[in-house]
């Protein structure tokens, strides 16, 4: 292992702010635009030769992005100008761990300056050998990652595929095991259509919990200082990367969830509460069935939303026990593996 050395970000690599260029401008080419949320188009022309770094000069600052294509870089972003005996893969994972929060200089609309920047202390490996080898194993990891997120996704789709096969198209396997509705199973009318023999419809509010969320006051010590309960903001679910979160941004005391309401999430969240008849697996594909239903009965200036009452109010078809069990049986290794 060589020596490491202690210099500054500027040393290390030099900033530049990026190149104008209004989206009306935008020709569809080969390059990617690099803006301060990653690629947002592409054109005929580049500004800077690849490999690259790009972080967020304006609006999502700080936020670093690697490509190792030629790219243009967006006045939204600071690009590296110059690497200084540093491997560009490397720097790209070193910047992800400074909080270049600290570092705005706006005051509506966060900005960065570079030369606010470029005296930050740092230190490294003085061996660009030794980045690259660094630079490796995080790139090794970070395929595996990617990996499993796509088959997490691969995961999900089927998921979904089989809920609606059973449950919306009704071709859950009946007792020979065929498909139950183009095999000739009974089906009764109801208010909302055909449905299989021995189902029936509610109102989700009348089968399971539903529950609101609140924030105790944050000026109070003894419901955050040393918390340990997760406790949810839309904001961990922007941030999620996927379906099942295992960690929150705050975390609650007992003392402070006492405070709260009935769930451990602001004011942002219905929280539906499974039980032993339906199971988080059976109600999260009913939910996805319900997303574009929820839009509609949603409303607000200034992000829409919808009431706890109209939430309550959604049709829920309850299917035959037998045909839960199974599902639940079937389905459950899947949510398992993701």
């Amino acid at each position: 292992m060589s020596e490491w050395k202690e210099t500054t970000l500027g040393e290390l690599v030099t900033f530049q702010r990026g190149h104008d260029l209004p989206k009306t401008e935008f020709n569809d080419g080969e390059y990617p635009i690099l803006g301060s949320n990653g690629i947002i188009g592409y054109h005929n022309e580049y500004t800077t030769e690849g490999a690259g770094i790009t972080i967020g000069r304006s609006g999502n600052i700080g936020n670093p992005f690697y490509t190792e294509s030629n790219f243009w870089a967006h006045n939204t972003t600071l690009y590296v100008k110059e690497f200084h005996n540093s491997f560009p893969k490397f720097v790209f994972y070193f910047l992800k761990t400074i909080d270049f929060q600290s570092f705005n200089s706006g005051s509506a609309v966060p900005s960065l300056n570079r030369n606010y920047i470029h005296p930050f202390p740092v230190f490294v490996p003085e061996d660009i050998e030794e980045q690259k080898q660094i630079a490796d194993v995080l790139s090794c990891l970070d395929a595996k990652i990617e990996n499993l997120r796509r088959q997490n996704e691969t995961l999900e789709q089927i998921a979904q595929t089989l809920f609606k096969h059973w449950f919306i198209d009704f071709e859950f396997p009946n007792a020979d095991g065929k498909p139950y509705k183009s095999s000739g199973g009974a089906m009764v009318a109801s208010e909302l259509g055909d449905i299989p023999e021995g189902w029936k419809f509610s109102k989700i509010g009348d089968e399971v919990e539903t529950v609101g969320g609140g924030t105790p006051s944050t000026t109070e010590p003894s419901y955050w200082e040393n918390g340990d309960i997760l406790w949810y903001s839309p904001t961990d679910l922007t941030k999620a990367k996927t379906l099942f979160s295992i960690d929150s941004e705050k975390k609650i005391t007992k003392l402070g969830l006492q405070k709260s309401k009935e769930s451990c999430t602001n004011q942002g969240f219905i929280t539906i509460i499974p039980n032993t008849k339906f199971s988080v697996y059976f109600l999260y594909g009913w939910l996805l069935t319900k997303i574009g239903v929820i839009k509609q009965l949603a409303s607000g200036s200034t992000f829409p939303e919808i009431s706890k009452t109209n939430f309550r109010s959604l049709d829920f078809l309850i299917p035959a026990s037998n045909i839960l069990e199974k599902y639940e049986q079937l389905i459950k290794p899947t949510y398992k593996k993701i």
